[in-house]
């Protein structure tokens, strides 16, 4: 019977890690967790609150039909800005100085002025244009610049100059030897953006275009002000019939609140595919279990 290869000199001398106890952390919390304990009987024993009309209009008609309203805008709003976002960060990053200048001009200008008069201002375009077209081919501004285009146009527009700055940032993000070993094998500046760029983008650009889109759900309540009947717009045409203006409004924060849940939960998922690679907490489990090897057959 032979005997058994010597352990190395580190793995005898190996001590055994005490983890550092944190009792502040544990007292912190146990606070933290009396507060939303104290904060939740509260809100839920106060009768002013209304729980029971709560109830009633959560999922009454005309709520839904405004959560469809929103869900539709918000998706509309975000293809808009997300389509023309792209195009005006390729052109803000074009050697063309007359590209790159009109590309910041309009960046500059739809994220330094107010969301809320870029909608009034569309709303009311009839005021300053009342034809749009030429000649024979010319129509109302009244009767094209409906509520819901205004409320397009003043989104979706307003949308494009943030997501154009978020892909300029996820592009330039993207090591400049990857263009140019694509364009070395014959690629055109078209096919390298849209083949190599881009891809590798994905992982800068989803995460913040995750936020505009949750922010997009919310910025839907200003259409209120030109008159669109969304989900803020219908809890408030209930209130201001019922005089029951906090249920109403708590209903509206209820169902803001599921959809950004929602579209958490898709921006998780998405992230993590787009983020297949660079995962540190994938390398960092890798690394754990080969450490786990080695020591198992050392």
């Amino acid at each position: 019977m032979t005997d058994s290869p010597a352990r190395p000199a580190f793995a005898r001398d190996a001590r055994v890690v005490v983890p550092t106890r944190h009792p502040g952390r544990w007292a912190m919390a146990a606070v933290i967790l009396v507060l939303v304990a104290g904060a939740i009987t509260q809100v839920i024993g106060n009768e002013r609150f209304q729980w029971d009309v709560v109830g009633d209009y959560l999922f009454a008609e005309p709520i839904l039909q405004g959560v469809a309203r929103t869900l539709m805008l918000t998706v509309a709003a975000m293809t808009i800005g997300v389509v023309l976002g792209v195009v005006v960060a390729v052109l803000r990053l074009s050697p063309n100085p007359i590209l790159s200048s009109a590309a910041w001009a309009y960046s500059w200008f739809f994220r330094g002025t107010p969301l809320l008069v870029q909608l009034l201002f569309w709303y009311f375009l009839g005021a300053l244009y009342p034809t749009i077209g030429a000649g024979s081919f010319s129509w109302s501004a009244n009767d094209l610049i409906s509520p819901l285009t205004a409320a397009l146009l003043g989104l979706g527009l307003n949308e494009a100059a943030y997501m154009s700055e978020i892909v300029r940032g996820g592009i330039l993000s993207v090591p400049p030897g990857q263009a140019e070993a694509a364009s070395a094998v014959g690629m055109r500046r078209s096919q390298v953006m849209r083949r190599v760029v881009l891809p590798q983008a994905m992982r800068v650009i989803i995460p913040p275009t995750g936020n505009e889109t949750i922010g997009m759900l919310k910025h839907t309540a200003l259409v209120l002000v030109i008159g669109y009947s969304e989900l803020m717009t219908s809890a408030s045409l209930i209130y201001s019939r019922t005089y029951q203006t906090i249920p109403l409004l708590i209903v509206a924060a209820l169902w803001y609140l599921a959809i950004s849940a929602v579209l958490s939960v898709g921006q998780f998922f998405i992230e993590r595919h787009f983020g297949r690679g660079f995962s540190h907490h994938r390398v960092s489990r890798r690394g754990s279990r080969a450490t786990r090897k080695g020591e198992a057959v050392a």
